[in-house]
């Protein structure tokens, strides 16, 4: 089913499809540096994050270069649990400026010490440059904390290709006995590259993320002329399997909690997804916003309610037992 959306993202709907619009008709192709700048440019409809008392720029050293983090802790005198959290971006935009709202937000709201990671990002650093980046920051993120008060309560949190991140290193390392996640915090999660789900035609277009651009996303990613499921064997299996719909769900997950928008074409995966993991014996929560879009944290001055709602759903996730 379609989704009807919110009047607040109306006008804004409606400026984006113009221009959409105009670019198909001049025949205008994907570019990513034009990609990457317009979604930069969300940040004029972002809320500004909160004060954190100690926000500190570093990078880790991961094999042959370098991988800029930068660590936010709201409370320097107590040893808080940590929170890694991966941005959205398809794979290919998204950066810890764009983020530092959410990233603040998610320091307060789930009262963490918070570190997110400038992965690397395709067509230049395709699958799986940017999941390595951020495996070994959750192998080794306690070594950027020398000096800090923190314990031992790890939490994942990500947004569109930020839940790809999250959900697939929780499969990675369902079976790593170094490795405890104990929460994971996914909004409007991709996790299906098969792009097999019937929201992403019912709502594959006018809804400023639209299936044409997921399709295109996917092919930098994997480096794939083609997505489409029939093009070959090998192409067929590669997706499946870094899908983490598509893979083996225990009850050894972390507890979580998924968000949902109801005029996102990525709506039924992240169902699908809550469902699976509470059918293996998850503790899961699931929410909809039935009236949003994909990537309504980016546009939080117009959808300010549901936006601070969303943190206020994070903080009694991660405070329950």
């Amino acid at each position: 089913m379609r989704g009807i959306v919110s009047d607040n993202l109306k006008p804004l709907l409606k400026q984006v499809n113009q221009g959409i619009e105009q670019a198909k008709a001049s025949g205008a192709a994907f570019e990513p540096a034009i990609i990457r700048q317009n979604l930069e440019n969300l940040t004029a409809y972002m809320i500004p994050g909160p004060e954190v008392p100690l926000i500190k720029n570093t990078f880790i050293k991961a094999g042959d270069h370098s991988v800029a983090v930068r660590i936010y802790h709201p409370n320097p005198e107590k040893a808080l649990p940590v929170l890694l959290h991966f941005h959205g971006g398809g794979h290919m935009c998204g950066s810890i400026e764009l983020y530092d709202p959410i990233s603040r937000e998610l320091a307060i709201a789930a009262n963490a010490i918070v570190i997110c990671i400038d992965y690397r990002l395709a067509p230049e650093h395709p699958y799986p440059c940017g999941i390595d980046d951020c495996q070994f920051l959750l192998e080794n993120y306690q070594d950027l904390l020398q000096g800090y008060k923190f314990n031992q309560q790890l939490y994942l949190a990500g947004d569109s290709a930020g839940g790809a991140i999250c959900t697939s290193l929780v499969a990675n390392n369902i079976n790593n006995s170094k490795i405890s996640i104990d929460k994971q915090i996914l909004l409007y999660p991709s996790v299906d590259y098969t792009m097999s789900c019937p929201s992403i035609t019912e709502n594959g277009e006018g809804f400023l993320l639209e299936a044409d651009k997921v399709r295109w996303y996917f092919q930098q990613y994997f480096q794939l002329d083609n997505i489409e499921l029939e093009t070959n064997e090998a192409t067929a299996s590669l997706i499946k399997n870094a899908s983490p719909l598509l893979g083996a769900f225990t009850h050894k997950m972390p507890k979580t909690l998924v968000i949902t928008a109801g005029c996102d074409p990525l709506r039924d995966e992240g169902c699908l997804y809550a469902d699976k993991a509470q059918q293996a014996g998850v503790s899961v929560e699931h929410y909809q916003f039935d009236e949003l879009i994909h990537a309504y944290m980016l546009l939080s001055k117009l959808v300010p309610e549901q936006y601070h709602q969303t943190y206020l759903m994070i903080k009694k996730f991660i405070e329950a037992k």
